[in-house]
């Protein structure tokens, strides 16, 4: 068992970020893979880590005969799936849920050579020690920008969330990244809870919107993708949550904004 949430070196900022693609940017000959709608994990070689620097109380047999070498991924279970993976993962002892999930590798950091070398120094040490709880997510390269788009509506289709493109000759680097995208068919982008504006209509008593800021200091308020339950019991001022958007307006405000979740709060 690990030693409960404990606070690592390792958070955000010292892990390989996504930015976006925008049309046009040629990245024929880079590798695509689909975009997991999963929490981000980060295994040192000795403790399972989120993306804010917390240790995840992963049972013993979970991470047994994982890599004694670090490996980036994905905690998920299948599409859609978001919220029950934030329940198995947010709590802070070990149980049975865990079963439901495995570990989708896209990085496997610290590593010599590009993306498909790293990723096969993983590739062999399963060879040799398979795992059922670690997965490679399946790279292939790209062929220009309609093979890229048809790929996208391939995974969108099948309920997934989007699409990652990288340079495949790049090293491993750390930060935000131009080798590094995220491709879909939305803009999205945080924001910080700060109040609520009341419901109207059949939404009288409830939540209408939440009243959000985001990292520049624009203020949005999200109404739309609200279930009935978080209209109810809205996520608490200070949360951060994730929405999407369709452009902006001429005075730079997110256009159409719409809740999507909100982001995992780990002890």
């Amino acid at each position: 068992m690990l030693a409960g949430w404990g606070q690592s070196a390792v958070a955000g900022e010292d892990l390989l970020l996504l930015k976006r693609w925008h049309a046009g940017d040629d990245v024929r000959g880079w590798l695509m893979s689909e975009k997991l709608d999963g929490v981000r994990a980060y295994w040192d070689g000795h403790a399972l880590i989120s993306r804010g620097g917390h240790r995840f109380a992963a049972p013993d047999w979970f991470v047994k005969d994982f890599p004694p070498f670090a490996i980036d991924g994905e905690l998920w279970s299948k599409r859609g799936d978001f919220e029950q993976i934030v329940s198995i993962v947010r709590r802070q002892q070990p149980h049975t849920g865990w079963r439901q999930l495995t570990f989708n590798i896209f990085e496997v950091p610290h590593q010599p050579g590009g993306l498909l070398q790293r990723l096969a120094h993983l590739q062999d040490y399963l060879a040799q020690r398979p795992n059922r709880y670690i997965r490679i997510i399946p790279q292939q390269r790209c062929k220009g920008e309609a093979h890229l788009k048809h790929f996208l509506q391939s995974v969108l289709a099948a309920g997934g969330e989007g699409v990652v493109v990288r340079r495949a000759d790049t090293p491993y680097v750390t930060g935000r990244s131009a080798d590094a995208l995220k491709v879909k068919n939305f803009d999205d982008a945080e924001c910080m809870v700060t109040g609520y504006l009341p419901g109207k209509g059949k939404f009288t008593g409830m939540t209408g919107a939440l009243r959000c800021r985001m990292d520049d200091g624009a203020i949005v308020s999200i109404g739309s993708g609200l279930s009935q339950a978080q209209r109810q019991q809205p996520p608490a001022i200070g949360s951060r949550i994730t929405f999407k958007f369709y452009g902006r307006t001429r005075h730079g405000k997110p256009r159409h904004p719409v809740f999507l979740r909100e982001r995992p709060r780990l002890p």
